[in-house]
């Protein structure tokens, strides 16, 4: 099920939130509105845990995590650090990076098996990735952005990337995967889809502004509900023959 929901007015729902298979982590500060979205769905399967790195919201770009650890720069402090050891799961591992670019989020985009990493990322860093988050880690661009956290969405089940991906990387990164990979768009056309969307095997979390067939299209590449993609090609087909009726 893919549910829509606004952070004070914004659509980056990426931005300010992490959505794992064992945990949820969202920026502190935020309307109770967009705290009930999370726990309505969530509160009876794994813990939404407020918090903020550095002093700051935007958690979702600067930290990146799965079901086994959780990578956090440099800049969080001590206090923010014991909140979240206190607060995630048993067995999920945490980690302060010492990393230049310190803005994990944007620079590793990971299911529970495999990470993407900026092309520049320290060789340290990744050998961290790959042992906290117990992954595979392969250095990749999407669509020519070394960004690969903001440019795509991945779960265990799919990958939404980047609009202007070429199918031959679209084959690439389903190969690296061993999941679908579809190119698509968030809120409205937005092509910055992991700053618009998170994502786990049976939810996700998009801006209110993304429209119903980006809805469908998020539903039915990570398999969430009955979005099934020949049930989402159906519907199109009906909306778009309405449209033209």
């Amino acid at each position: 099920m893919c549910t829509r929901a606004q952070f004070e007015h914004s659509n980056e729902i990426g931005v300010f939130a992490k959505l794992t298979n064992k945990y949820c982590l969202v920026g502190v500060g935020g309307s109770e509105n967009f705290y009930s979205v999370f726990e309505s769905e969530l509160g009876g399967h794994i813990p939404v845990v407020h918090t903020s790195i550095a002093g700051t919201r935007i958690i979702g770009r600067m930290l990146c995590g799965n079901k086994n650890g959780l990578l956090v720069p440099m800049s969080t402090t001590d206090q923010e650090l014991m909140h979240l050891r206190d607060a995630l799961p048993e067995g999920v591992v945490i980690q302060r990076v010492e990393e230049r670019l310190s803005a994990l989020g944007n620079c590793i985009a990971c299911n529970d098996h495999v990470a993407f990493v900026h092309t520049d990322l320290d060789r340290e860093t990744e050998e961290i990735a790959a042992d906290v988050l117990g992954v595979e880690v392969f250095r990749q661009t999407i669509a020519g952005n070394v960004l690969v956290g903001s440019y795509c969405a991945i779960s265990n089940q799919g990958a939404l990337v980047h609009p202007k991906t070429p199918v031959e990387d679209q084959d690439e990164l389903a190969q690296l995967l061993q999941v679908p990979v579809v190119a698509g768009t968030v809120n409205r056309g937005s092509d910055v889809i992991g700053g618009g969307l998170v994502v786990n095997d049976w939810c996700a979390f998009t801006g209110v502004d993304s429209t119903a067939t980006e809805v469908q299209v998020i539903e039915s590449v990570f398999k969430l509900g009955e979005a099934q993609p020949s049930a989402v090609a159906g519907a199109m087909r009906d909306v778009l023959i309405d449209q033209l009726a």
